[in-house]
């Protein structure tokens, strides 16, 4: 994949991120720097770690296989991650989920951990289908740290300024960002 698709990907699942720290930035009280550089590094590991094992998987996987065949079938399930993920975020975005706005002093340090926990499991395969599709693994890595950090920085002060009903803008954004990846797959790839 080149870099521009694969920018539109991370960008894609990146938002999942940005809506979901928007929804935690309309509750601060005041958006503080040290707390807000600890979330952004937390959340960077969890999607660096699991967007590396999750094409290192995917990598053993195709090196190993004896019939040969795995990069078609690898290329089909690298469509088939970034459909899901994008259907995944459209509904999201389709529920309009009311979220409860109350204010909080503190920052819940274990409410990030927890937030970078799940989405790290969609950026797992999301670095599955990057490793199905021999994409760059330090190309991947730089861009969604980039797009990570900016996301999570993002979406803290836009949660503070608009609270959460942009988010359901953002998931739109992210899922038709990987519907296009997918279909990008389908043409390049694919066919």
């Amino acid at each position: 994949m080149n870099w521009i698709e694969t920018l539109i990907i991370a960008a894609g699942i990146s938002l999942d991120i940005l809506a979901a720290v928007e929804c935690q930035g309309a509750m601060v009280a005041k958006v503080r720097t040290k707390p807000l550089v600890l979330i952004s590094l937390l959340i960077s590991a969890w999607q660096l770690v699991s967007l590396y094992l999750g094409s290192l998987c995917a990598g053993l996987l195709c090196r190993y296989d004896l019939k040969g065949r795995s990069v078609f079938t690898g290329r089909i399930i690298a469509v088939a991650v970034f459909f899901c993920l994008g259907i995944r975020l459209l509904l999201k975005a389709w529920k309009r989920e009311h979220l409860d706005e109350s204010r909080e002093d503190r920052t819940d340090y274990r409410r990030f951990a927890r937030l970078g926990a799940v989405t790290a499991m969609y950026t797992f395969l999301t670095g599955a289908a990057f490793g199905f599709l021999e994409t760059d693994v330090i190309l991947i890595l730089l861009m969604v740290l980039g797009i990570t950090i900016l996301c999570v920085v993002g979406g803290m002060y836009i949660g503070y300024h608009y609270g959460s009903e942009p988010r359901i803008k953002i998931y739109v954004i992210g899922g038709l960002l990987l519907l296009i990846g997918g279909v990008d797959v389908i043409i390049r790839y694919v066919i």
